[in-house]
């Protein structure tokens, strides 16, 4: 009996890393696809988003990066959204994070938010939670009034942003939305690749 509930284990640990190694394969396919048409080559930058704010939520730092790319772009301000208390990646933080998201109870952000009335474009961006946007993001955009200014929404994320620009389309209230972008975790040999997708999504923004 106890030999037949190892081999049972067994079996689903295999099966469960044979799945990860695929997904794992199949999201390096979709990047190194993607990134193909950004790299070898140089994008002339030509923004056009006038006065400009980046903000941001970064857990990891990820989303910080790119964040503060698209401000040297743009030479933009920058605001980082905190939580009055911080997150700790441990075994139950998705936990938490699925109950924040399921109850509509996202954690308390620092106040004052930016005064949007002084920029033309505002960038607003954060990492993807259960294929949603990060509750901190969230809470950001249930106290913004971005006041008919241009907003352009990102994300970051392993491989699927998921529901993250329909949640945030409905909560960016007085927002005149512009052509958003996700952005992958990816190794440092896209680097010349990702910065190349930025500066051609900053020139799409008008």
């Amino acid at each position: 009996m106890i030999k037949a509930i190892v081999l049972v284990v067994v079996i689903v640990a295999l099966l469960v890393l044979l799945g990860s190694g695929i997904h794992l394969y199949r999201v390096a396919q979709k990047n190194a696809y993607e990134m193909a048409k950004f790299e070898n080559t140089d994008i002339k930058l030509e923004p056009k988003t006038g006065k400009t704010l980046v903000v941001y939520y970064s857990l990891t730092g990820h989303t910080k990066e790119i964040a503060e790319k698209i401000a040297d772009y743009t030479n933009a301000d920058i605001f980082e959204i905190q939580t009055t208390e911080k997150f700790k990646i441990d075994a139950t933080f998705y936990i938490n994070v699925r109950k924040q998201l399921k109850k509509g109870r996202y954690p308390q952000i620092v106040e004052p938010l930016p005064d949007f009335s002084k920029y033309d474009t505002v960038f607003v961006g954060g990492p993807v939670w259960w294929y949603a946007p990060a509750t901190p993001l969230l809470a950001f955009l249930k106290k913004a009034d971005f006041k008919t200014k241009k907003v352009v929404p990102f994300s970051t994320q392993g491989s699927n942003y998921g529901s993250f620009f329909v949640d945030f389309n409905k909560m960016a209230y007085n927002a005149k939305l512009r052509p958003s972008e996700s952005f992958n975790n990816l190794p440092e040999k896209y680097n010349k690749a990702v910065d190349n997708k930025i500066i051609s999504w900053i020139n799409s923004i008008n």
